[in-house]
């Protein structure tokens, strides 16, 4: 361990990396457990998310900074905020929006078709962009992943913390599951903020074949530079914990039927009671995390079975 500035420490791990702020405040577990709220149509669950937005828009003035999901959980909420970027009717609400995407795999040009940023592009549209505050990615075009890393959370926290951050749920072997891209056995704790990762061959081919499937356009070049992708870059538990609002969805438990269980995992686990042994319940199924934080929603289909 050791200071990389004077806002963050840097923890190394066996090859990961993972930024911290300085503090000396002690690790606290409070179980608020999780009650999902059913929705018929994935329609329905972008509706709902918006609806979360507003709410936050009317609860507070100025700016209001977001954490974008990526993937299938927030497609429909992204094609709401596009249609309603070409017109006027939201322009207030989007000129408040501070825009942070929340995990990466690195190191892959920004304009890769297989980016996050690229898959934002596509469904938001350019009226979006054109609209918004501000937009801060995740770079992964640079050597000094680390110091980029470290511009993005400075920014995350000078603008003070995400007042919503849109989450999904990955699943994992053993019925694990993962946050952003907070993996198993990844060695995150409470107040690690963000941290870069090594990548496995698993989980960048299941990255292109989700993007494949959600209809992305993917040339040879961008597929053979994201297989050689090493790592990736992604918030860490701190900025969970810490974020205002939590807004969870989970819509393609029938493309990726292991969600069923790890989902169930995720609500059915129970704590244990000796401190020690939680952390190694976390870090064994990252998915938890989201149980410890106070405002919670979390939307999901009548597919997961509940």
């Amino acid at each position: 361990m050791n200071a990389t500035n004077t806002k963050f420490t840097r923890y190394d791990d066996n090859g990961k990396v993972w930024l911290s702020q300085n503090s000396d405040q002690p690790f606290q577990l409070t179980d608020y457990g999780i009650e999902p709220t059913v929705l018929a149509t994935e329609a329905e669950v972008g509706q709902a998310m918006l609806e979360e937005l507003y709410a936050t828009a009317a609860a507070k003035e100025g700016d209001i900074n977001i954490a974008l999901l990526g993937g299938r959980g927030a497609q429909q909420l992204h094609r709401l905020l596009g249609e309603l970027a070409k017109t006027n009717q939201a322009d207030e609400l989007l000129a408040r929006l501070n825009v942070f995407t929340q995990d990466a795999l690195a190191p892959m040009a920004m304009g890769n078709g297989l980016s996050f940023v690229r898959d934002f592009e596509r469904i938001l549209g350019d009226a979006f962009f054109e609209k918004i505050k501000s937009f801060t990615p995740m770079r992964t075009d640079t050597p000094d992943l680390e110091s980029a890393l470290i511009d993005y959370l400075t920014k995350l926290e000078e603008l003070g913390g995400l007042d919503i951050f849109f989450i999904g749920h990955g699943p994992e072997e053993n019925a694990a599951s993962h946050l952003a891209y907070i993996k198993p056995f990844s060695g995150a704790q409470f107040h690690y903020l963000a941290g870069i990762i090594p990548i496995s061959s698993s989980i960048l081919e299941h990255h292109i074949s989700k993007f494949k499937a959600g209809g992305s356009k993917v040339s040879e070049s961008d597929e053979k530079e994201c297989r050689s992708a090493e790592y990736i870059l992604t918030l860490g538990p701190a900025a969970i914990l810490q974020a205002k609002k939590i807004v969870q969805s989970v819509v393609d438990a029938d493309s990726a039927p292991a969600k069923v269980q790890t989902y169930a995992n995720v609500l059915n686990t129970t704590f244990s009671t000796n401190a020690d042994e939680v952390l190694e319940q976390l870090n064994a199924n990252p998915g938890l995390w989201i149980r410890l934080h106070s405002n919670t929603k979390s939307f999901i289909l009548p597919n997961l079975g509940l």
